[in-house]
């Protein structure tokens, strides 16, 4: 839900339901890296409501625009950090399944060598 001015769009208050500190200081951070935004702060009004208050203050772009692109940006920088982290899960599957191949080949060689041994001969 958004709370603003009638009459000047460049600063609003935008309340976000059923959210917590970890979203509010994403969005937050990100609000805050934007050259339009002049101020970007959260407010959780009472600890026992998940509910987030996010206030915005631009140099005159609409806040609700600005707001916007900011979550936008936060999700494109998530699809990152997912693909990033889903290609690392891939790899050390695949290096994990190489080493226990490799390990398994070993003790088979191994096995192969010392039952190829005569220990009674001697």
């Amino acid at each position: 839900m958004e709370h603003g001015s009638f009459t000047n769009d460049s600063h609003a208050s935008f309340t976000l339901s059923e959210e917590d500190h970890t979203l509010a200081n994403a969005v937050r951070f990100v609000l805050n890296q934007d050259p339009r935004v002049t101020v970007a702060a959260y407010t959780i009004p009472h600890p026992s409501l998940e509910q987030v208050n996010i206030r915005v203050q631009t140099t005159g772009d609409p806040a609700r625009e600005v707001f916007k692109d900011a979550c936008q940006e936060l999700m494109q920088m998530n699809r990152h950090v997912r693909s990033v982290f889903d290609k690392a899960v891939t790899e050390y599957k695949a290096a994990k399944k190489l080493k226990e191949e490799a390990e398994e080949e070993e003790l088979k060689r191994q096995r192969d060598l010392f039952g190829s041994m005569d220990i009674e001969s001697n």
